[in-house]
């Protein structure tokens, strides 16, 4: 399989590889540098676990590539799908408040 740099966005993080795999196969695989887990977790200790939830409460931080394969899953235009998926413990790298939603 060959990779070719397809395009980068200093901007965002993003940058995109273009591969063709062993059975003619054309893919652009997405990659996304950012420090999400230590921002992230910074915002969770600085709010008060006991601060009220309300409408405009921001709960988590999603870089741009994960919310796309969100989306492409339909998870992202499901809110009831999205909520589980933010609560699950293993997503917790993306949240930046305590408790369940």
């Amino acid at each position: 399989m060959s990779k070719r740099l397809f395009d980068t966005d200093p901007t965002t993080g993003i940058t995109r590889y273009w591969h063709v795999r062993d059975n003619g196969e054309y893919v652009i695989e997405t990659v996304q540098n950012l420090d999400v887990d230590q921002s992230n977790r910074r915002q969770r200790v600085e709010t008060d676990k006991r601060t009220k939830w309300g409408d405009m409460n921001r709960v988590a931080s999603i870089p741009l590539s994960v919310y796309y394969d969100l989306k492409r899953q339909g998870i992202a235009d499901d809110p009831k799908a999205l909520k589980k998926w933010l609560n699950d413990r293993d997503n917790r790298v993306f949240r930046t408040r305590e408790g369940a939603l």
